[in-house]
Order: C-alpha cells, then sequence, then structure tokens
C-alpha cells in the first residue's frame, strides 16, 4: 500500500511538546550513513511526552523505534510511518542507586553507562564500554560480549506501549534469548536498573582499558560499519548465554566461503574481521544489502550454514 504523502500523515497527529519532523533524512543519523527518509520523525521531550502521543496516535500508523543507529541499515526507499527517537535530553539519565544498581535512560550511550558505573564502583557492566549504541537498543538486542549480556544485569525496565500505557518490565518478562527479546517491535524502552557487584573503580577501568585494547587490534573501530553484521550460529540458552555445545563463529564461516574483503559498490567485508559490512565510500543501502545477501549465499554454498542477520534492516526498497 502507498504511504500518505507527509502533509496528509501530519493532518492526523496528536501534538506534542517534542519536535515533529516530516521527511527527516535518517542517513545522517546513522552509523553506516546510508538510507532514505522517515515519512516522520518524533524525537519526544520525555516520558510523559511519548506516552501521551503514542496514546493518541491513530492505530494504523506504523511506529517504528529508532536508537543511535549503530545496528541498523535504513534502506534507500525511507521508512514510512512514524520513526521514534530518544534524544539524551529527555532520556539520558545516570544515576547510581544502592546496592549497586544504577539507573540509565534509554538514549544513553552503553560506554557512558559503563563508565558511570566504574566510577561508582559497580562492576559486573564492564561489557558495555565496548558495544556501540545506546542502552535502548542493548535491551532489545540483549547486547553482550565477553561472556557477559544483558539478561544478566538488568532488573528492571521502563517502557511506553504502541498504545501509550507506561509499564515495569523485569528480565523474566522481556523474553530474552541470544541477540533478541520478545519485546513488540512497536514498544519503546525509556529508561532501565543495571545491577552490578561490589568493585574496586581502578579495577573496573583496567577491565576495560584491557578490552578495548583488544577489540581496536581485532576489529575495523575506526571505519563506517554497523558491528558485527552476522549472529553466530551457535547453541545459546534462553538468556542468551552460550551454551557451549556448538563454536561456530560468522567470522570463520565468512572467511571459509572466501568473502573476506569482498565488495559491492562502496560496500566491502572488512579485511580486518570480515564479519565487519564497512561503507568505504558512497555505498548506498542496497549495496550494504546486496553485499550482506551474497555473504549469506557463499556461505550456505560452502558451509550449508545459514547466517541471520544481527543488523537491523528497515524501510523499503527504492523505486526502479
Amino acid at each position: 500500500m502507498t504511504p500518505p504523502p507527509p502533509a496528509a500523515l501530519a493532518a492526523r497527529l496528536p501534538g506534542a511538546r517534542g519536535r515533529l519532523t516530516a521527511m527527516r533524512s535518517l542517513a545522517e543519523l546513522t552509523w553506516l550513513r546510508v538510507g532514505g527518509p522517515a515519512e516522520m520523525l518524533f524525537e519526544p521531550a520525555d516520558a510523559d511526552d511519548l506516552a501521551a502521543f503514542l496514546a493518541q496516535l491513530p492505530a494504523d500508523i506504523p511506529v517504528t523505534p529508532l536508537g543511535v543507529g549503530s545496528n541498523l541499515i535504513v534502506r534507500d526507499g525511507g521508512l514510512p510511518g512514524m520513526a521514534i527517537r530518544l534524544g539524551p535530553r529527555g532520556f539520558g539519565a545516570l544515576k547510581a542507586l544502592p546496592g549497586r544498581r544504577l539507573r540509565v535512560g534509554a538514549a544513553q550511550l552503553d560506554a557512558r553507562a559503563a563508565t558511570a558505573a566504574a566510577k561508582a564502583g559497580i562492576a559486573g557492566l564492564e561489557f558495555l564500554r565496548t558495544i556501540p549504541g545506546a542502552i535502548g537498543g542493548a535491551v532489545r538486542m540483549n547486547a553482550g560480549c565477553y561472556g557477559a549480556y544483558m539478561a544478566d544485569v538488568l532488573e528492571s525496565a521502563a517502557v511506553v506501549t504502541r498504545g501509550g500505557e507506561v509499564r515495569t518490565l523485569t528480565a523474566a518478562d522481556l523474553g530474552f534469548s541470544y541477540r533478541a527479546c520478545t519485546l513488540p517491535p512497536d514498544w519503546i524502552v525509556t529508561e532501565v536498573v543495571l545491577r552490578g557487584r561490589p568493585g574496586d573503580p581502578a579495577e573496573i577501568e583496567a577491565r576495560m582499558a584491557h578490552a578495548l585494547a583488544a577489540r581496536a587490534a581485532s576489529q575495523p573501530v575506526g571505519a563506517r560499519s554497523a558491528g558485527s553484521t552476522f549472529r553466530n550460529p551457535a547453541g545459546f540458552s534462553s538468556t542468551g548465554r552460550a551454551d557451549d555445545v556448538h563454536d561456530l563463529k560468522a567470522w570463520s564461516l565468512i572467511d571459509a566461503a572466501g568473502c573476506r574483503g569482498l565488495t559491492r559498490g562502496g560496500a566491502e567485508m572488512s579485511a580486518k574481521h570480515c564479519n565487519f559490512l564497512l561503507n568505504v565510500g558512497g555505498a548506498t543501502a542496497a549495496d550494504l544489502e546486496g553485499l550482506g545477501e551474497e555473504v549469506r549465499e557463499r556461505v550456505a554454498g560452502h558451509s550449508g550454514i545459514e547466517l541471520s542477520w544481527e543488523i537491523q534492516r528497515i524501510g523499503v526498497l527504492a523505486a526502479r
């Protein structure tokens, strides 16, 4: 179905204290710097503004939450309906709580949450230091590395449903699994409480520095990427932790299929870490997604294993 023109959509929207922008370019809001515009972008002033807006938004208008675009390809034809992006002013809380806990707004960067935890002597959140993106996305994707996941540290999450209802969910409510949870796609995380354990700030900082150095040595951290492209095809428990039954790594399957350094237009599978999809200059979203699909086909042909995308791909293809 052809989406309504922006003026027609705008006429149906409720009032809000936040900012509403028609045909807002999303390429500049994603780390890969590609993609078409959002038909309408809403940047709410705070959680109350978000809840009130969604409560009045007509039910037939699709809603797509956006984070900081660190793990995202927006297709070249753009994003129909209502995109919602939380900003740090209204959703950037960072506060240490009793019991080695940390309250974090969904728009707060993962790395800053980890640094704040270290200063407060809260251990167990170090893994967030090397994960690109913001806390809301980390919850939705059950982000993790080095054997630790959001499922391990999340005590509660405040969310706003598509109908504007405010709820507080536990980790069990979210149904975490490997790189996923059961949160409906149009529900929006606004704030979380993370629980760690007592730790010495200097020792926590040292562990984070070590992890950052290891990441820089093995990944193209200075390149324009969206992090890991494909999920590891391993067995995982319901909490998202590896069960050690399988030890398959996406990068090794990609490498064995001869895809290291493979290119399409301005897109490239990194020669340094071949599970990183890069925009090396002038790539379109179609270049990036097309290259990823070519890699999936080659890996399936070589090993019989079908890789699953970890990068989120949203929107519509450009008209030919």
